[in-house]
């Protein structure tokens, strides 16, 4: 199905929640992970003022708004922008998981002006050299502290990451997992293993769930296609299924391979076998539940 059909099919769905972007403002903080040649182009600024014509284009209603820093400014400021947004929903901040005060932390901030907006707390494991991160006795007494206050964790990850997602959320049932970018599978070179197995076992744990976000950027920036990432669209969907899995455009990251419109599109192709129910799952019911938005 083509993706103008797909938008008449869908006519009558309900407003999309983007469930994952960023903001930020490099004269505010520095953005340290942007180096290099290949991220040169997104080393500026980026508004929600910039984001909202796209958004509203695309029919989207609601948004989570994401971490990028493990400074603890970011989050307040975060908070303040939903609190003045009409169409920031959600914010997924950072905290130190590591301090024995989280809980007091996490408290303060909902207290802040926007407070009630925080929805989950991401820390960036992705960039912990310890595999095994998420297992160690102070991160886990964290994470304790974010299922007692309601909130979910997001995991940003990579494959050789995933078996500790697993071993955790298992351990921590009572906390919610969220998958950022399918754990950021090797989609450039077409591998998929050991990922998908990986993926498949966190997906086994009833308190995970999945964003479809990040694909076009791991993928060949250049020549990408809904092919190109239909493998790893249809491991999640199978492993997670539709009320597992919520929609991120991951802009403005994903601004490096593709248009807002382009990532959207993608994602209504890769979701175009399922029912008009299990659509809305993907494109707004997963995230208003699991976050409570």
């Amino acid at each position: 199905m083509t993706a103008a059909a797909q938008e008449g099919a869908d006519a009558d769905r309900p407003l999309v929640v983007d469930a994952h972007h960023h903001v930020w403002d490099l004269s505010v903080r520095d953005q340290e992970w942007i180096t290099g040649a290949e991220l040169a182009p997104i080393r500026r600024n980026f508004s929600l003022a910039d984001l909202a014509p796209e958004l509203r284009a695309a029919g989207v209603g609601a948004t989570v708004v994401v971490q990028t820093v493990t400074v603890p400014q970011e989050t307040p400021e975060l908070l303040a922008l939903a609190a003045g947004s009409d169409l920031v929903a959600g914010v997924v901040g950072w905290t130190d998981l590591t301090r024995p005060d989280v809980a007091d932390t996490l408290a303060a901030l909902r207290e802040l002006p926007g407070g009630r907006h925080l929805v989950g707390i991401r820390h960036q494991v992705q960039g912990e050299p310890d595999p095994e991160w998420l297992l160690r006795p102070d991160v886990r007494r964290g994470l304790a502290a974010l299922a007692a206050a309601g909130l979910a964790h997001d995991l940003v990850v990579l494959p050789h990451q995933l078996p500790a997602c697993a071993r955790i959320a298992a351990e921590l049932p009572g906390l919610t997992f969220v998958l950022d970018h399918l754990g950021k599978p090797p989609i450039v070179t077409g591998a998929r293993e050991p990922w998908a197995s990986a993926v498949r076992a966190l997906a086994a744990r009833p308190n995970t769930v999945c964003k479809l976000s990040g694909m076009v950027t791991e993928a060949d920036h250049a020549t990408w296609t809904v092919d190109d990432l239909r493998p790893y669209a249809d491991t999640v969907l199978d492993a997670f299924g539709p009320r597992r899995l919520m929609f991120g455009s991951d802009w403005p990251v994903s601004t490096l391979a593709a248009r807002y419109a382009e990532v959207l599109d993608a994602a209504r192709l890769l979701t175009g076998d399922l029912a008009p129910g299990e659509r809305r799952e993907v494109f707004g019911g997963t995230a208003r539940r699991v976050y409570g938005l």
